[in-house]
This record gives C-alpha cells, sequence and structure tokens, in this order.
C-alpha cells in the first residue's frame, strides 16, 4: 500500500488496479498513468493553469457532434494520427503508402459507375483522375473498391455546408474493372483551413502555426484479401506541401494534375498490400 505523496503519486494511483482487468487494459492504463503523472511534475502546472486544461478539455468534447468531431482534428494536428497511423500499417517497399483518414469521411458514399463525376453542384473545371489497383507485384486487383471524397471548388465538404451542398457531393464509391482500372471526374482540389472557430483553433495560434491543409484527395481502397489503405493524394506544387497542418503529406502521394482542355487529369496508381 502506498499512501499518495509527490513522490509516491504513480504507484499510489497503480495500487488502485484490480488484479484481474485485462492484461492489454493494465498496460495501457500503466503507462498512461506514468506518463501523465510525469508531464505534471515536468511542467508543475499551476492551480489556474490546471483549471484552464479541464475548460479545455470540456470544451474538445462539447463542440463534437455528428458532423463534426473535434477530438480527431486535435490528434491529426498533434501529429498523434500520423504516429498512430504509421506504428498500425507498416508497409513493404513498393505498397502505396497510407495517411490519415481525417475527420470528414462519411460512410454510405453512392457507388457510381466508372467515368462518372463526384461533382455535384456544377462549381470548378472538370478533372479526370485515373489509375490502376494491383497488388505489390503489379498484378491487377478486379473488382477492388475506391471510396473518394475531397472538398469542393469553394474549399469545403459537404459536411461543412449542410444545405448549401447537395448531399454526398464530391464522394463517389468506384469498383475497378478486370484490370484493376478506375476513372472518375472531379474538380481540382484546392488547400484548404481546417476548422479553427474551436479549441484547436485556439490551440494551434497559441503555437504560432497555420490552419492549412494542401490540396488533395482522400481514398480508401479495399480489396478481399489485401490490407484496406487509407490514403490522399495531393497536388504537386502546393504551397502547403512541406507545411500540412495535419502532417499528412507522404512524398510517393504527390500528384501531378496537368492541365488539359481547359480542365485537369491525374493519375494515381494504387498498390494494395496483401493480408498475411
Amino acid at each position: 500500500m502506498s499512501y499518495f505523496s509527490e513522490e509516491t503519486s504513480v504507484q499510489a494511483v497503480l495500487d488502485r488496479l484490480s488484479d484481474d482487468v485485462d492484461s492489454r487494459f493494465r498496460e495501457i492504463v500503466t503507462s498512461f498513468i506514468k506518463h501523465l503523472h510525469g508531464f505534471v511534475k515536468d511542467v508543475e502546472p499551476t492551480m489556474a493553469e490546471w483549471g484552464q486544461a479541464i475548460k479545455y478539455l470540456t470544451a474538445m468534447g462539447q463542440i463534437c457532434d455528428d458532423k463534426r468531431q473535434e477530438w480527431v482534428l486535435f490528434s491529426d494536428t498533434t501529429g498523434v494520427s500520423m504516429l498512430v497511423d504509421a506504428i498500425n500499417h507498416r508497409r513493404p517497399d513498393g505498397a502505396t503508402e497510407n495517411t490519415v483518414l481525417g475527420p470528414f469521411h462519411v460512410g454510405g458514399a453512392p457507388e457510381r459507375a466508372l467515368g462518372d463525376s463526384i461533382c455535384l453542384d456544377g462549381k470548378g473545371a472538370p478533372c479526370v483522375v485515373s489509375g490502376r489497383v494491383t497488388d505489390e507485384d503489379g498484378n491487377p486487383i478486379a473488382g477492388a473498391k475506391l471510396d473518394v471524397w475531397q472538398t469542393n471548388d469553394d474549399g469545403f465538404y459537404d459536411v461543412q455546408q449542410p444545405g448549401e451542398q447537395p448531399d454526398m457531393n464530391m464522394r463517389g464509391l468506384f469498383t475497378a474493372d478486370e484490370d484493376g482500372s478506375y476513372n472518375y471526374v472531379t474538380v481540382k482540389p484546392l488547400p484548404y483551413s481546417i476548422p479553427t472557430d474551436g479549441p484547436v483553433g485556439r490551440f494551434l495560434d497559441g503555437m504560432g502555426r497555420h490552419a492549412m491543409r494542401p490540396a488533395h484527395i482522400h481514398y480508401i481502397v479495399s480489396a478481399p484479401g489485401y490490407e484496406t489503405l487509407v490514403t490522399h493524394i495531393f497536388v504537386t506544387g502546393d504551397p502547403y506541401i512541406e507545411s500540412d497542418a495535419v502532417f499528412g503529406v507522404k512524398e510517393s502521394l504527390i500528384v501531378d494534375f496537368e492541365e488539359v482542355d481547359g480542365g485537369h487529369r491525374a493519375r494515381f496508381d494504387v498498390k494494395l498490400k496483401k493480408l498475411d
């Protein structure tokens, strides 16, 4: 039994763990308590500062709803989302690299035929995106599913502008053909600011950081027998490529968007990792 003191704080809390708790839970909680108490002992917050921290965490939860997840945004902007993603998706050479999901994915995107447009509001010059889905050896994966989404030509996701954008604008689910090929029509994406009207915005201001994400299109690519890939493609030459607010850029995911006939075209080939 350890009575609580500044010196014994960690052990005093860990002594309260029951002997029959799940072993993984015990491992996680033990590390969490050690690091949390270590942080407090390192910075030695005043009572007022700790009170502000509690208010900040409370505000994080209060701004969340079914359309907005501020905790995901916080995880993204602190680099934690990318770190967890990297640890869980270590890929062999040749497999397409992953990046963060982001807070604006919506399940149930409409299935569209190859060649269809995901742009429902008619804004922006058309952009054709095409490519192939293969395994690590280049063999085509027929029937692979590609869930794609992005902002519209004003730089907003449909869920950020309910009633202004059509539902499921700039979203679509495509099925690769027998050769693993796919193509669809969209508009060239634009850089945009993540939401800054909540606690995450104040956090970025305090760090002297901007809130911009470089232009990108989101992908989730899946097929039976393969690890599902969550990734983006980024636009070559975007001014925020090297300072993405959520640290999501990887060099292999930067793609040329060529100007053609009043619009653009881009190619993104995907190589999926086989499940063990």
